[in-house]
């Protein structure tokens, strides 16, 4: 079943993959393999310090919190949402596999796809990744480091 779900005023995504305790520094990246469901509705990948603290939180939308086919991009400061970053290009379509790659500096984010390419500012200054959380309708394959 899709995962778009609303409770009270605020959208949540079923909780999928978390790794915490990560060591990930300027340059390296975090690649992300998986499977969009065929009904998806939505996914997020999420990188930052823990899960109130995020330097990207990555979100393509096929139909979910009122947007369709958009990628919103945002950052999270001690539990606050910053501005959101709408991303007119949507490479995703239902069923496909896909790796997702992202990597950062000091002053922004860089998430790669085969078909596309999207950079999102270091809003916080992040020197490092501690956390890496998958939401949604995205089945992981994989994750790997370099």
């Amino acid at each position: 079943m899709p995962s778009c779900e609303m409770a009270g005023h605020e959208y949540w995504y079923n909780q999928g993959l978390v790794v915490t305790q990560l060591d990930v520094e300027p340059g390296e990246c975090i690649k992300v393999k998986g499977k969009i469901q065929s009904d998806a509705k939505g996914f997020a990948v999420n990188v930052g310090k823990d899960s109130n603290t995020l330097m990207l939180h990555f979100n393509p939308r096929f139909d979910c919190h009122g947007d369709v086919n958009t990628i919103v991009c945002n950052s999270k400061e001690d539990g606050m949402w910053g501005e959101e970053d709408r991303k007119a290009e949507f490479p995703f379509q239902h069923g496909d596999k896909t790796e997702i790659c992202i990597s950062f500096d000091e002053t922004e984010a860089t998430v790669k796809l085969p078909e596309a390419e999207f950079k999102f500012p270091n809003r916080l200054g992040m020197e490092k990744i501690e956390y890496l959380a998958v939401e949604g309708d995205f089945k992981v394959k994989a994750i790997k480091f370099s």
